[in-house]
């Protein structure tokens, strides 16, 4: 038996047996490094550490890195595996459980069950039980291998239909596929997974909720159970209370309560009506950007709702994206029919029973269908019914800004001397999420982005893509999110799904790479999650209570203007292809702001506050006073309110206070006479009387720092309850 050579991280390179494992050289420097070893990983892809590393690398040297629970990657094994430990439990407990699918998430796993009884919260002590009493057993991980028609009838044999559809659809192309067993339990699954259970330390179950078979909502429905699992339970602890402080976050409760935005289904799900204080953090948003992109050469456009189906097929959006599209819609009612024919087609659902039902109804409606061939291939009926839908006008509500973008700087000759171009507009597009998907604001049907177009030649790129990130990081940091790492999402070269030659994806990751390593921004590669048309940055954010969010994001783009041919004049006089790149520092304004309620918990800096100062007045004798007085503010630019209530001033104190407005200015009849108010800060309490003049240059001075003083890190309770003994006591 041949030996293998294995390469270690700090370049030691040693000789084992051929069926040698992660664990069997982690033993080999020593026992504790064999026991924490959870999983490993050779370039780059995580692998079980109990198979033999022969199966798992062909090279003559094995470059292997062992993983244990210091690393983040192993705690998504971790998760896996108490995936399958979580629908291990439940088929114990539940008669006729049929499994489909567990994955880890960014906080833990889920697996979705097909089961007679309805799982609820009330179950949970007992799955967990059970969980516990399977993970104390500390029943080892084994992985087999079956040809597709072996698992088929195991899986038959274990009354696991949605495994066998799956593989007999989903895994046509697969010769064999693995399985993996602990005790009586085996699930059709890649894998990997942790040695033996007894590696799980904490879990905890956090809620059910519905879910379809692969996503389609036209088929079967599932029960989703949720979990995560640590390898200690202080981590646990902490992770269910950042679960409960973003809980008392929840953008949606807090936005329904401070009155910034609504989501009403009268209006449609997933559109967003801003209200007015809302409206009003969403208007300083954009004026404050709106005047830093105006001051580094950016000039405004505006683009229209709708746009020809035609303008997305050449940016390859239409069909590519056709799922997360609204449909089209055609100036003949015909076309909705011809429509639902081509998607029939691409699926090879349609019968000739519905086809010449579908070509009758749009036969009524005015078709006409010469040269249309019943018996030619799919293919080509798509093509003729192309032809039809190309001839008659379609449209599609606006489902990204770029192809707009596009034509705006093809609509006059370029020269080399205009560039770069740089464009923005505020557009607001709108996707077709489906309806389990939508979440408040953060995942919504229609969205404003802040969305520009920088087109520049390629000796301009490496210098506007440093503009843009360091364009994002000030925004950023402008609202206090001074926390985060760049993705640098790049292509996976195994996939066909980017458009684009070789050598330009090349030209533009090593740009994007250069860029990012010259400024030295922390951040990672993620292969596969670029844009289908370039790589892209993506700035991940930690919010105060620690999580992630994808907020900016700044791509990279030699394919779109190759397909919509733009061209500018170069100094030789001649015709050349510009670089485009597109940038948006918040991503969306919805997503933004519902991001900014749950990090600030409603209690916004001065300068983003939908409502700065209130004015309170001792009695109705003052009112004249605090009016002129909250004039005087409005006019210095500050958003002033006057409290009106007849109530003490302590009760009008402890309103504002609650109403998380930043300052209120006391006055009385003293302040009247003095020309003063009493300043007073919702959390340094009492800041004295002074002159109305100072009071608003000592306001105007924190807006135009962008001041963050809030307590963001303190917890909700404590956010809300802020000043509440210095005015009581």
């Amino acid at each position: 038996m041949a030996n293998i050579c294995v390469k270690l991280p700090d370049g030691t390179v040693q000789e084992h047996p051929e069926n040698t494992t992660a664990l069997d050289v982690a033993k080999g420097i020593s026992d504790g490094l064999a026991r924490a070893v959870v999983a490993a990983e050779i370039n780059g892809k995580v692998v079980d550490a109990f198979r033999p590393l022969s199966e798992l690398s062909d090279e003559a040297e094995i470059p292997l890195t062992l993983l244990t629970s210091r690393d983040r990657t192993a705690l998504d094994v971790l998760r896996h595996s108490c995936a399958h430990i979580m629908a291990r439990a439940v088929m114990r407990l539940y008669k006729g459980v049929s499994l489909a699918f567990g994955p880890t998430t960014s906080g833990g796993f889920y697996y979705d069950f097909d089961l007679e009884h309805k799982i609820s919260e009330d179950d949970f002590a007992a799955i967990e039980k059970e969980m516990k009493a399977i993970i104390k057993q500390g029943e080892p991980f084994e992985r087999f291998m079956l040809s597709r028609d072996e698992a088929v009838d195991l899986c038959r044999d274990l009354n696991q239909d949605l495994k066998v559809e799956h593989i007999e659809t989903g895994l046509s192309a697969e010769e064999s596929v693995s399985f993996y067993r602990q005790g009586e339990f085996v699930d059709l699954c890649r894998g990997p997974h942790i040695p033996n259970a007894g590696k799980i330390k904490a879990i905890k179950l956090l809620n059910v909720a519905g879910a379809y078979w692969k996503g389609d909502s036209s088929g079967r429905q599932l029960q989703r159970l949720y979990g995560t699992a640590f390898f200690d339970k202080k981590e646990l602890a902490a992770y269910l209370e950042q679960l409960e402080e973003a809980r008392r976050r929840d953008h949606r409760v807090l936005g329904k309560k401070h009155g910034l935005f609504a989501l009403n289904p009268e209006v449609g799900s997933g559109l967003c009506l801003w209200l007015p204080k809302g409206a009003r953090v969403r208007v300083t948003l954009e004026d404050f950007l709106r005047k830093e992109l105006l001051g580094r050469g950016y000039d405004p456009v505006y683009s229209p709702h709708l746009g020809r189906v035609e303008l997305y097929e050449t940016s390859g959006h239409f069909p590519y994206y056709r799922d997360s599209q609204f449909p089209p819609l055609y100036a003949s009612e015909a076309g909705s029919l011809l429509d639902a024919m081509t998607q029939r087609l691409e699926s090879g659902s349609i019968s000739k029973d519905d086809e010449d039902k579908l070509i009758a109804a749009a036969e009524v409606l005015g078709v006409n269908f010469d040269g249309y061939k019943p018996s030619a291939s799919a293919d080509d009926k798509k093509s003729w019914i192309h032809g039809w839908q190309t001839a008659n006008e379609r449209y599609l509500v606006k489902p990204m800004n770029c192809p707009h973008h596009a034509h705006i700087f093809k609509a006059q000759p370029r020269s080399y001397r205009q560039l770069p171009l740089r464009l923005f507009e505020f557009g607001t597009v709108y996707r077709h999420e489906q309806t389990g998907e939508l979440n408040g604001m953060l995942r919504v049907r229609g969205l404003t982005q802040d969305d520009a177009h920088i087109f520049c030649t390629g000796d301009q790129v490496e210098e506007e893509f440093r503009a843009t990130i360091e364009l994002t990081k000030f925004v950023l940091e402008s609202v206090g999110l001074d926390d985060y790492q760049v993705q640098l999402s790049l292509r996976d070269p195994n996939s066909d799904k980017y458009v684009g030659s070789q050598e330009n994806w090349d030209r533009a990751e090593s740009a994007l790479r250069g860029v990012l390593q010259d400024s030295g921004l922390s951040f990672g590669e993620q292969p596969g999650e670029a844009a289908f048309y370039g790589p892209k940055a993506d700035f991940m954010v930690r919010d105060c209570i620690g999580r992630s969010w994808q907020l900016g994001t700044v791509q990279l783009d030699y394919n779109l203007p190759e397909r919509f041919k733009l061209e500018y004049v170069g100094a030789d006089n001649a015709a050349h292809r510009p670089v485009m790149i597109h940038r948006a520092p918040f991503g969306s304004l919805e997503r933004f702001v519902g991001m900014l309620i749950e990090h600030f918990a409603g209690a916004f800096p001065l300068w983003l506050a939908p409502e700065q100062v209130r004015i309170l007045p001792l009695s109705e004798k003052s009112t004249d006073y605090a009016i002129a007085v909250a004039k005087q503010m409005e006019e210095a630019g500050l958003k002033t309110t006057v409290d009106l209530k007849n109530s003490k001033v302590q009760a009008k104190i402890r309103d504002a206070q609650l109403e998380l407005v930043p300052y209120m200015a006391v006055v009385g009849p003293q302040e009247a006479e003095a020309g003063h108010v009493a300043l007073r800060d919702r959390i340094d309490g009492d800041l004295g009387a002074m002159p109305v003049a100072e009071a608003i240059a000592r306001l105007q001075q924190e807006v135009r720092e962008r001041k963050v003083r809030q307590v963001v890190k303190s917890n909700f309770s404590q956010i809300e309850d802020d000043g509440r003994e210095r005015f009581e006591g």
